[in-house]
């Protein structure tokens, strides 16, 4: 069931899914409209988040419909999902093998996760799953690099990246090129802010990072004071100071073809 995961997400969600819930942000309230006008969604529709981690993105479904089926492969992130919403129904399987019904689902969600599993595989799979005229939805937080000090800790992460799949070096899109089973309906960006410490909000969230994740525990807190030193630097905030992170949420709508 997990062997096709890269081994960042294996080794980095596992040993990290409860710093995962803990210090990832949320994303902005303007969604759950995006969820209703764009994608079609009400009370009726039945919803599968995919690649759902910890259920981070579930409380934005949850204000749409209670019809939600949460798919994540990685049982450690599954279990803070359950911890957190014990009535949302869940699989563990992957992208490219869903034991649901074809034709059954209105919409498919992605949040945070669809770069993992760009591929032709999956794809068939979700519009197998989708009803005719269902919709493939793929929301990413981003850190917003225009901000100096953000990206500043952007300069530092790249190097380490690499061959993880990531939302911005564009490889995701790469499935969508030649492949008649989705088309790209309209893209929505909204700008949204985590604020808290920032220990919490900048250090722990960069920590959940999955190929930092993955790391020896002296690495990580190496990185740690790497990062609180470049926000001290830029902002004269320590460490227990409140920050604003800023992000951009980027929202994708896909209508499904044939």
């Amino acid at each position: 069931m997990t062997q096709s995961l890269h081994p960042a997400a294996q080794q980095g969600f596992s040993s990290a899914a409860e710093l995962y819930q803990q210090a990832r942000p949320n994303y902005p309230q303007q969604i759950v409209t995006w969820l209703q006008q764009q994608l079609n969604l009400d009370a009726q529709s039945t919803v599968v988040d995919l690649g759902s981690g910890t259920g981070k993105f579930l409380p934005y479904l949850q204000q749409v419909t209670s019809n939600i089926i949460a798919v994540e492969p990685i049982s450690e992130m599954l279990a803070q999902l359950k911890l957190a919403y014990p009535q949302v129904s869940t699989l563990q399987a992957s992208s490219d093998q869903l034991p649901i019904v074809s034709e059954s689902i209105d919409a498919v969600i992605c949040a945070q996760s669809f770069h993992w599993f760009a591929n032709i595989e999956s794809l068939n799979e979700i519009h197998q799953i989708l009803k005719p005229n269902g919709q493939l939805g793929l929301v990413w937080n981003q850190r917003d690099i225009q901000v100096d000090w953000v990206k500043a800790l952007a300069d530092v992460l790249e190097p380490l990246e690499g061959n993880t799949p990531r939302f911005h070096n564009g490889k995701w899109r790469q499935v969508f090129e030649q492949q008649f089973l989705f088309e790209l309906d309209q893209v929505k960006i909204f700008p949204h802010v985590h604020i808290g410490r920032v220990d919490e909000v900048v250090s722990k969230r960069l920590l959940s990072t999955s190929f930092i994740a993955a790391m020896p525990a002296n690495q990580q807190q190496q990185l740690k004071a790497q990062f609180e030193q470049i926000v001290a630097d830029y902002t004269g905030k320590a460490a227990h100071d409140e920050i604003a992170f800023p992000y951009v949420t980027y929202a994708y709508n896909l209508k499904k073809t044939t």
